[in-house]
């Protein structure tokens, strides 16, 4: 069985700018028991079946960013079942979503779809089939379905003055993992990379369930500062202390030789008038543009509701980082110092 052609990933998404251009004329009915839609660029759907218990669903799926079939599958998996865990949802099932050429060994298809399986069994939910097309190009997701308290809904763009803004997985993804494929990563630092890419949200959520989040995402293809542009909405900043963000080995040092992703050139061409860059780093910028597969949540929180959470990782043995605060409105929604 041949490896997968490295291809995509996260960094395989459309640019922001053109979804925004592209949906800006398309104005969906709007049902009453629909809580969250595409309006405010949420991590997924919310759904109000009772007054009580909402229903949440996303979906996601993308071309292949690993040569081992079983690691993309599970890679895959992961990052789609990580909007559930953003609205601070328990995933119930899945549906399969593939495109595999015809004349391709199909071995490779069961590898990809046992590593789906294995973790959506690791969420503690049910498969229940899905949908496969032919194409030239190998492309597998999942459209995930998950549950959340009607009173306990996490969104993207809630945050509070004064909040301070964790991160649950180090950024740096795309970086890695395309210049793996040119020999310019070590077999260490790609296994970090993917370790990471296919760990779920699931353990950082269970975790964040239990406190009073005020709002939250994943990070994924629009990179970090994407999505905390989402985040700090019109009403607010975000400061980012970029010695504080975690990055993955060597992607930094990547981007200061100028080996970027073309998805980390559409994130700060679209971001280019909401972010302030207060240092002379250009690889940071890179690394903070970088679009993320499987990325982190993110979250923010009241400062002393953030210690406490930061222990309670810290015990169960899982890695967390404050890495910036909420303020009232300044110039830019994104400053990073």
């Amino acid at each position: 069985m041949k490896n997968l052609e490295v291809c995509g990933g996260c960094n395989a998404k459309i640019a922001a700018g053109n979804l925004d251009s592209l949906l800006k004329d398309i104005n969906p009915y709007r049902r009453d028991d629909i809580i969250v839609g595409f309006d405010k660029k949420d991590d997924a759907a919310v759904i109000d079946i009772d007054g009580k218990t909402c229903i949440i669903q996303t979906l996601d799926f993308f071309p292949t960013m690993v040569e081992d079939p079983y690691l993309f599958g599970q890679i895959a998996a992961a990052n789609a079942l990580s909007d559930v865990y953003a609205m601070g949802g328990e995933v119930i099932s899945a549906l399969n979503i593939v495109t595999f050429p015809l004349e391709e060994d199909f071995a490779i298809l069961r590898e990809i779809l046992r590593g789906g399986n294995d973790k959506v069994t690791e969420a503690k939910a049910s498969l229940t089939g899905g949908h496969s097309i032919h194409d030239k190009t190998i492309k597998y997701g999942l459209s995930v379905t998950g549950k959340v308290e009607k009173s306990k809904i996490w969104k993207n763009n809630t945050p509070e003055d004064g909040d301070v803004i964790l991160l649950t997985k180090k950024i740096g993804t795309a970086l890695v993992t395309a210049n793996y494929a040119q020999g310019l990563v070590s077999e260490n630092d790609f296994k970090a990379c993917v370790s990471q890419m296919a760990r779920l949200n699931k353990y950082a959520r269970d975790i964040f369930v239990n406190y009073h989040i005020h709002a939250a995402t994943d990070i994924t293809g629009f990179g970090l500062l994407g999505h905390l542009s989402e985040m700090a909405g019109d009403d607010y900043s975000i400061v980012i202390d970029s010695k504080k963000v975690p990055i993955l080995s060597p992607a930094k040092d990547l981007a200061g030789e100028f080996l970027y992703t073309s998805g980390g050139q559409n994130n700060r061409s679209y971001l280019s008038d909401k972010v302030e860059f207060m240092i002379d780093d250009f690889a940071m910028e890179e690394v903070l543009f970088d679009p993320q597969t499987s990325g982190g949540l993110c979250v923010a929180v009241e400062k002393s509701e953030a210690e406490k959470i930061k222990n309670e990782f810290e015990k169960q043995g899982l890695e967390i980082w404050q890495i910036g605060q909420v303020m009232k409105k300044r110039s830019y929604p994104i400053i990073v110092k």
